[in-house]
């Protein structure tokens, strides 16, 4: 099996309002964030690629202008806006774009990771 993965960067805000209001997430923070999409195949195209990094640009631009300095809440419509549904949303964009996605990884801080692989 060959394996890539490309990285992406962005910061926004976001208030986990579920949570007791002693709890430090319960208040409104933010992250400067990152999210690694994982692609896999069995075989290489004909160019030797399991994809063209390039064709990842369109996740970047959906990043830049849909969550980028935003507060995801809003953004995503509800107040589960944890890393591991972050991992989930963004797993499902790029599955239905690029079918040989296997996993999506998102960190809030340089310690913690959150990764949705069905």
């Amino acid at each position: 099996m060959f394996r890539i993965t490309k990285e992406f960067h962005f910061s926004a805000s976001h208030q986990l309002k579920s949570l007791p209001p002693e709890h430090q997430c319960a208040r409104l923070h933010g992250h400067n964030y990152i999210v690694e999409v994982e692609l896999s195949a069995e075989t290489l195209n004909e160019h030797g690629f399991v994809r063209d990094y390039h064709e990842l640009a369109p996740l970047k631009h959906y990043i830049d202008e849909t969550f980028d300095h935003r507060h995801l809440n809003d953004v995503l419509g509800h107040d589960r806006v944890t890393a591991e549904c972050l991992a989930q949303h963004f797993y499902e964009w790029c599955k239905a774009r690029l079918p040989e996605t296997t996993a999506v990884r998102v960190s809030e801080t340089a310690k913690t990771w959150a990764e949705y692989r069905p």
